[in-house]
Order: C-alpha cells, then sequence, then structure tokens
C-alpha cells in the first residue's frame, strides 16, 4: 500500500470518527436532557457594575475574597386577586363587648378557599296529560343531547375531554378521581365511547374549521410522531404522524392525522391552497412546494436551532451565528413594537434592518464552509442554512409571515406532553378523533378562549344547529362579530 493511500485511509478515519464523535453526542444529550438553547454571553468584568455599587477586592497569596454592596429591591407584593371570583364574607367581632361604642373601620383580609368539583345528578322531569277526548297523551320532547340516550350532559363530556387532551389525564387517571371524589366509577370503555360519539358530532365543525384555514393566504405547517396501536401488528404500535396547519392571521389551528410522513397526506390537504406555507427544510415541504400556487417560506428558530446543537463541535463558529440570529430577533422585537401591526411597515423594516443580517449569515458561511467537514455538526448547520436561504429570502415578501413556526411549536407542545401521559392512541381512528379534539383546543388557546367553556356551549348547540351556518360555532367567532 502506497503512502497517498495509508494517508487517504487515515483522513477517511479521521473523518468517520469525528462523525461518530458527534452522533455519541446527540445520543448523550437525549438521554441526559438537553441543554437551553438560550445563547447566553459570557459575563465580563464591566458586567459587575450592574449590580455592585462598590467592590472591593482582597488579593492573598493563594486567594481572593470579593464583597460587593447593592441597592435592596422593594418587594413588589402580592398579586390581586380576581375581582370576578365568588366572595364568602366572614365577620369576626371582638371578644369584648361592644355596647355602646361606635364603629370607626374595619381590616379585611383576602384569602382563598378552595371548593371541590361536584357531580350533579339531573332530573329531568315530564309531566304526561291524556287529551281530553281520550285520544292519545300529551307529554313534552326531551331536549336533544350530545349522545343520544346517553347519561351525560355536555358539560361532563365537556369536562372530560378537556382533562385528557389539555391537562393531560388519560380515562383512568379519571376514573380514579371520579370514584375516589364522588363514588361513581365509570367505565373505560364507556368514556372512549362518549369521545368517539362526541368527535361524530364535532366532524362537520372539523370540516368547516379545515376550510377555514385553506382560504388563508399564509399557513404554517410541522408533523409530529404519535404511538397508534395497530390491529394488524399484534402487540405492537404503529408510528402514525400529525400534521398540523396554522393560520397566524386567523388564530386557527388544524391537526390532521396520517399514518406515515409522506407526502400523500399534505399534498392532498393542501391541493386547493394557494399562499405561502412555512415550514422547516423537511423535504416533503419541498415537494409540495413545487406547485406553482405555493410559496415556500423558511423558519430561522430551526436553522438557529442547529448552530446551537454545533457548540459542542465548533464553539466559536456556532457562537458567531447565534450571536447574529440573537441580533436578528432582537430587530425584530423592536419592529414589531415600532410598527404596531402595521404589515407595510413591518416588511419595510425588516428589509432594512433584518435582511442584511441573514445575507451577513450567509457571505460568512460562503467563507468558512471550505474549512469545516462537511458532515460535522458545524457543517451540516451552515449547509442547512445555504440550502434553506431561498426559503427565508420568502419571508421578506409579506409583513404578515413570522420569522419561524415557533407559534405552531407551540400547539404542538400539549400533544407531546399528552403524548407522556397515554402513550399511544388505541387505533388510527382514536388518532384521528385526537386531532379533532387538539384543532379546536389548539385554537381556543390561540385565541385565549376557555376550551372547557367553548366545548360545553358548542355540544349543546350542535345537534339542533343549521349545518349551513356552523362557522358560527368556530373558537372566536362570536368574538369576530361583536368587534
Amino acid at each position: 500500500m502506497t503512502y497517498q493511500e495509508l494517508l487517504a485511509g487515515y483522513e477517511s478515519q479521521k473523518k468517520t470518527i469525528a462523525s461518530l464523535q458527534e452522533q455519541l453526542a446527540s445520543l448523550y444529550k437525549l438521554i441526559h436532557g438537553f441543554k437551553s438553547e438560550r445563547f447566553l454571553q459570557e459575563i465580563d468584568l464591566e458586567q459587575l457594575s450592574l449590580f455592585a455599587e462598590a467592590t472591593t477586592i482582597v488579593e492573598e497569596p493563594n486567594q481572593e475574597t470579593i464583597t460587593y454592596t447593592r441597592d435592596k429591591k422593594k418587594h413588589q407584593g402580592r398579586n390581586a386577586l380576581p375581582e370576578h371570583l365568588p366572595v364568602r364574607e366572614v365577620i369576626i367581632e371582638p371578644e369584648e363587648d361592644t355596647t355602646g361604642l361606635i364603629k370607626i373601620g374595619e381590616e379585611v383580609t383576602e384569602t382563598l378557599e378552595y371548593t371541590p368539583a361536584s357531580l350533579v345528578k339531573k332530573k329531568t322531569i315530564r309531566p304526561k296529560y291524556a287529551n281530553k277526548d281520550g285520544d292519545g297523551i300529551l307529554i313534552a320532547q326531551l331536549p336533544s343531547r350530545p349522545i343520544d340516550k346517553s347519561i351525560a350532559e355536555a358539560c361532563l363530556l365537556a369536562h372530560i375531554l378537556v382533562s385528557k387532551y389539555v391537562d393531560h389525564l388519560p380515562f383512568y387517571r379519571q376514573i380514579q378521581m371520579f370514584k375516589r371524589d364522588f363514588g361513581w366509577e365509570p367505565a373505560g370503555s364507556t368514556m372512549s365511547d362518549w369521545m368517539a360519539g362526541c368527535c361524530r358530532l364535532l366532524e362537520p365543525l372539523y370540516n368547516v374549521l379545515k376550510q377555514k384555514i385553506l382560504t388563508s393566504g399564509y399557513i404554517q405547517t410541522d408533523e409530529s410522531p404519535i404511538k397508534v396501536l395497530d390491529s394488524d401488528k399484534k402487540g405492537s404500535t404503529h408510528q402514525g404522524y400529525q400534521w398540523v396547519y396554522h393560520d397566524p392571521i386567523q388564530k386557527l389551528v388544524l391537526f390532521n392525522y396520517r399514518k406515515g410522513r409522506g407526502q400523500h397526506g399534505p399534498k392532498e390537504l393542501l391541493a386547493s391552497y394557494s399562499g405561502y406555507l412555512q415550514c422547516d427544510g423537511y423535504t416533503v415541504y419541498d415537494k409540495i412546494g413545487t406547485a406553482p400556487n405555493i410559496t415556500l417560506a423558511g423558519c430561522l428558530v430551526h436553522a438557529r436551532r442547529k448552530f446551537h446543537d454545533a457548540l459542542d463541535n465548533d464553539k466559536t463558529r456556532a457562537q458567531k451565528a447565534l450571536a447574529i440570529f440573537r441580533e436578528i430577533y432582537k430587530e425584530e422585537q423592536q419592529i414589531k413594537e415600532l410598527a404596531n401591526d402595521d404589515v407595510k411597515k413591518i416588511k419595510t423594516l425588516r428589509l432594512e434592518h433584518i435582511q442584511p443580517l441573514l445575507q451577513k449569515i450567509r457571505d460568512w458561511i460562503t467563507e468558512e464552509q471550505y474549512n469545516v467537514l462537511p458532515k460535522s455538526a458545524i457543517g451540516k448547520a451552515m449547509t442547512y442554512f445555504v440550502n434553506q436561504y431561498h426559503k427565508f429570502e420568502n419571508i421578506f415578501l409579506d409583513g404578515n409571515i413570522q420569522l419561524d413556526n415557533n407559534l405552531i411549536e407551540n400547539s404542538i407542545r400539549p400533544m407531546a406532553i399528552g403524548r407522556k401521559n397515554y402513550l399511544f392512541c388505541g387505533s388510527h381512528k382514536a388518532a384521528q378523533n385526537a386531532a379533532i379534539l387538539y384543532s379546536f383546543f389548539g385554537s381556543c388557546k390561540m385565541k385565549n378562549i376557555n376550551p372547557r367553556e367553548w366545548l360545553a356551549d358548542t355540544l349543546e348547540k350542535l345537534p339542533d344547529h343549521s349545518i349551513q351556518k356552523l362557522e358560527e360555532l368556530l373558537p372566536g367567532y362570536q368574538e369576530k362579530i361583536t368587534t
């Protein structure tokens, strides 16, 4: 073997070892937890003046003692209790005789009590009357209920579903709580049937929500895995995906379950869509973006995250990129404050202040990318940024477009927490039912609406509501009309 061949083999093994070391570091993070993505600057000596009025340093041969003084901050005090809470007054008179004394005032102390939720047995009584002519009986008609012949009223169904999909309590835990607090133990299969019945009722409204989002000219999208029991594979689970579509302008969210992560699902759903689609660098989105009616916009958070992950690999270069990203988001915050929701002004200011910073990262990568290993973490971060740059430029086409997909990641987060509690869905149908509920609860969260109150009211109205006017039941519709 020649010297050149030995040298080539050595370089190849060196690259392989470096790549394996990075994979090991990533695996270590998965096992022991990720560091915060917050990029902290190194503290320099000048920063001491932020908290120290006077600093004294006493040096000894091998030790130094640092003392400082600072202003004592005044405590802001306890937060005021909400005014809408019901009040129970308790008056405590002095033990001494107050006859003939003049009341000069009173001391009021506010504390909080907790009253547990209660189950109420509702009896609907319908008197029966015999007709005068003896022909037939007169009796009032039962009001419609969300699930026909079920004992569960809309408010109970709303409580159960919100407890599971917002508060992350699996059915079996709720059953334990019902038994402990009220001596009532519903079957798990009954609660599952109630959920399925509610979703059948909500499905037409879910389709209206879907169409509402697709009429928007700007959608953010992402996907998240979910385990599903597969009837064809005994004892094993199937890896399904919840595809999430968020309309930041109307503040609506749509979850759509698919069995796989391929392009079929999103391509089918977005077939009639026309507008901006903001996404990460997953290749499926690139294929969807070839449609002439769709313009892809990139996500700066995904690009920034790759440089953050490269800190252990190449701290100097990673910190340089992260410093520019920090400057970008600082500018964005100032732009949002100055523009006051004026999208034309946002677009103009971004072109002036943010676009040059992105170009600065691109130019820096052009100079540095051949000085790093392509398969290293910093190399992959640079390659990702360059490959996504044309999507980043599309952010500047419209002031409505966000710099990143953080809003949609916030929508997915409750599902990720829920996964840890109930682990998997019982079937593909159950996964799509979960998608229906996550869609409405996510939309309620975006609009700052109480999901339990919205769902109870909607389940109450749906059985008798006109199918032509279903849009009226979407979260926030009434608020939109009144404003």
